[in-house]
């Protein structure tokens, strides 16, 4: 922990401090502001200290929204340090599966789907005086939900004289004038501190942009002083792994000073994710292999070169189709300029780009709003749960098409969540409760009623976390005998199922995950969410009957009651095809069926690569189809193709 005579030298030096006495003036005289600062700035760690030094906030919560959990838990941690107090008092976080706050907490930094969630049980949000949703540029589904529910909250507190909620809007780049226009609001600007940064461009294409960001930074690691550290981007888990596990090998090999490589991106355990803040040791560089997570909010100490692949792994959905589909794209301008910046926030730097100057020129100006491109059924669920009756008429910034909203209104109404006049039902309300997608939470209120909660729970809670298993390619053999006792004939549901019992009665031990090539961490975290749903579900009158095991022919068709249009069926070809959609799909490679060929698949993601494969599949009986679809999709079933 830094001395605090070396903090408040650091909070002096930001560029925001000389700005503080007229931004508290104008947040005091204006009821919303779009505060737009470069990266650096310091406006996310200071905005919220002004506020309430200021005691603008009137004895009532400031809130800062987060896109991500581990900007939330790491500028809380931050905060409370330079505020000279303990984390979970004064200043604390809210992310999913875990709260540190307590009743004293006045500046809460929290993930924005925990507002949301938030909102459901007080829709005027009567415990904040102060709502500043950070990062806006990025228009997370939940976000931009956000904007409209703020908006909302802030019209009925005006209407019932009640104390105003005031709405600040933060981003280092935004577009100022839709902002401007959405909430009536004036644009202030602060300038930043954002050190020259050198551009590298490729000079052709980079169709293997993993080994080309992997050759940088081994060059990179060659050429430049220590003290230089370097951050990559990457488009997911399995990409960075297997690049964090080759430059430490590399690394090891080679003479010279040592490479320390992390991963970084959002499953990682927190504790996993935080390492990458450590300060660099002497005779050391470090190397952070990341996902888009890095790209704003937070600052890892020591990066001066940046390596961009141009790639970037989101969901899309196709309303039509039916299909949620998470695919690797290329990134916006607006994405290229914020990794560059990661580059230049405490010194000069390079970013290397791993595409042309003509490819650059060819993005997109701005990333697509995820509300989009987005399966919309989760959060117009928590929409219906706030009382909003009109779906189509709710005050989003940019409206998603009718094809998406009555495409998630209609799997709303299969799960029972609304009825035919799409009034929330007591179901609906129950599912809202839960911190989890529709289809899981409908599979969860099924599972009391078919007397497998506690199995439910623990298959939820470990497709919550990131993968239990580890492959380790030099020991490519062992890793694939030691998961194969724990693989059920019956899917991966009971694999995850088998993996969680087995860890829950080795007492969690360490040496029991190394022995098996298991993560620990992950597993640990599968144990604290299932905790975490458990008490939910006592609250919502869910409880385990004290009985043996369930049949896991009761625990596949339960799942089934959530994800009934996510169905795969064998054709005569040997291929499969979607139930609804028609589209093929593939079993993915690692999958404990990859080598059967049921009837009839249950799956919970589709991901397209080289080709649309299902992961977390379960073998499904035909009866159970019949038995479960709603009616609509049983008379679809039953009919001749």
């Amino acid at each position: 922990m830094q001395p605090d005579d070396v903090i408040d030298k650091q909070r002096k030096g930001l560029p925001i401090y000389s700005a503080r006495k007229r931004l508290v003036k104008e947040l005091n005289n204006r009821t919303n502001v779009i505060l737009i600062g470069e990266t650096g700035c310091g406006k996310t760690t200071q905005v919220p200290q002004y506020i309430y030094q200021a005691q603008l906030n009137k004895g009532l919560m400031i809130a800062c929204t987060q896109p991500r959990r581990v900007a939330a838990i790491t500028i809380a941690t931050r905060v409370a340090q330079e505020m000279r107090t303990e984390l979970g008092s004064l200043t604390g976080y809210c992310v999913r599966f875990d709260d540190c706050t307590n009743p004293q907490t006045k500046i809460k930094y929290m993930t924005d789907g925990m507002l949301l969630r938030e909102s459901v049980l007080d829709p005027m949000l009567k415990r904040y005086s102060f709502v500043i949703l950070d990062e806006a540029h990025e228009r997370t589904l939940h976000t931009d939900v956000l904007f409209g529910i703020c908006k909302r909250a802030q019209a009925r507190r005006k209407a019932d004289q009640r104390p105003p909620l005031k709405i600040v809007v933060m981003s280092a780049t935004m577009d100022a004038d839709q902002f401007s226009r959405y909430f009536q609001a004036d644009v202030l600007y602060l300038e930043g501190r954002s050190f020259e940064v050198e551009c590298f461009y490729t000079g052709e294409s980079q169709p293997d942009y993993v080994y080309s960001s992997m050759v940088t930074a081994l060059q990179i690691h060659r050429t430049r002083d220590l003290g230089e550290d370097i951050l990559i981007f990457l488009t997911g888990e399995e990409e960075i792994e297997a690049v964090v596990k080759t430059l430490r090998e590399v690394s090891q090999e080679q003479a010279g000073p040592k490479l320390l490589v992390y991963p970084m991106y959002s499953k990682l355990a927190s504790e996993a994710q935080l390492r990458v803040f450590n300060s660099t040791p002497e005779k050391c560089r470090k190397c952070i292999v990341a996902t888009n997570i890095a790209e704003t909010s937070v600052t890892i100490a020591g990066i001066q070169h940046v390596i961009d692949s141009g790639m970037v792994k989101s969901k899309s959905y196709n309303a039509h189709s039916g299909l949620d589909v998470l695919k690797v794209s290329r990134i916006s301008k607006a994405q290229a300029w914020q990794r560059l910046g990661r580059a230049g926030r405490i010194s000069s730097g390079s970013c290397y780009r791993l595409y042309t100057e003509v490819e650059f020129d060819a993005f997109r100006e701005n990333t697509i709003p995820e509300i989009l491109r987005s399966n919309l059924a989760s959060v117009i669920l928590q929409l219906f749960a706030l009382g909003v009756d009109d779906i189509k008429s709710f005050d989003f910034m940019d409206k998603p098409t009718n094809e998406s909203v009555e495409s998630a209104v209609q799997t709303l109404e299969l799960l029972g969540a609304i009825d035919d006049s799409q009034n929330i039902t007591p179901l609906g309300r129950k599912m809202s409760a839960f911190p989890l997608d529709p289809r899981m939470s409908k599979a969860l209120i099924s599972a009391h009623t078919n007397g497998c909660l506690e199995e439910i729970l623990s298959i939820i809670s470990m497709l919550s976390v990131d993968t239990a298993f580890i492959s380790t390619r030099s020991k490519q053999q062992e890793c694939q005998d030691a998961h194969r006792k724990f693989l059920h004939s019956e899917g991966d549901h009971l694999t995850l199922l088998n993996v969680y019992r087995s860890y829950k009665g080795s007492g969690g031990s360490k040496e029991w995950c190394s022995r098996n090539f298991l993560n620990q961490r992950n597993l640990k975290s599968a144990m604290d969410v299932r905790k975490q749903l458990k008490e939910l579900s006592a609250q919502n009158d869910l409880v385990s009957p004290c009985s043996s095991a369930a049949p896991t022919n009761v625990i596949r068709k339960t799942l089934l009651a959530g994800y009934f249009q996510s169905i795969a069926e064998l054709q005569v070809n040997n291929q499969y095809k979607l139930v609804i959609g028609s589209k093929t799909v593939s079993i993915h490679p690692s999958s404990a069926l990859f080598q059967c060929k049921p009837q009839y698949l249950l799956y919970n993601e589709l991901v397209q690569t080289s080709k649309c494969y299902m992961r977390n599949v379960s073998m499904i009986e035909e009866t159970a189809l019949i038995e479960v679809f709603p009616e609509p999709m049983r008379r679809k079933l039953q009919t001749p193709s």
